[in-house]
């Protein structure tokens, strides 16, 4: 009884092409360690931005709300691409699928209530978003 041969020709041109990639690279890093300059400065060691020479400290400190606006968007963008790929299947899902995106956008709409009746949208004190003179 012969068995085939199990061969796949399609996965050689695969290999070749990760060795070539591979040796791409080790060639060009060999080549630019050969042919890149050797020298040591001061100014090659500082930090040059648009021709603005850097003054103070580059280790700011900044404050909670912008991480939390950071976060807060990241969790709706990332609420976005859910329905995004709903509305792709939209005809396939139906009544139901429609019945389902509608709770998912409620509980979305609650939260967005909730942060804001909380505060947590806002970016200065109370006595900063009043403004001066009010009470």
């Amino acid at each position: 009884m012969n068995t085939p041969e199990v061969s796949n020709p399609a996965t050689w041109p695969l290999a070749v092409f990760f060795i070539l990639a591979v040796l791409l690279v080790i060639f060009m890093l060999a080549v630019s360690f050969v042919l890149g300059q050797r020298h040591r400065s001061r100014a090659t060691d500082e930090p040059y931005e648009c021709g603005i020479v850097s003054t103070g400290s580059a280790q700011v400190r900044f404050g909670v709300k912008f991480y939390l606006m950071a976060m807060f968007f990241v969790i709706f963008d990332l609420e976005a691409a859910f329905i995004l790929a709903w509305a792709v299947v939209v005809r396939d899902l139906g009544w139901v699928g429609y019945c389902e995106v509608s709770i998912f956008i409620g509980i979305l709409i609650a939260a967005l209530f909730y942060l804001w009746r909380m505060g947590a949208l806002d970016w200065g004190t109370l006595k900063q978003r009043k403004g001066p003179g009010k009470p």
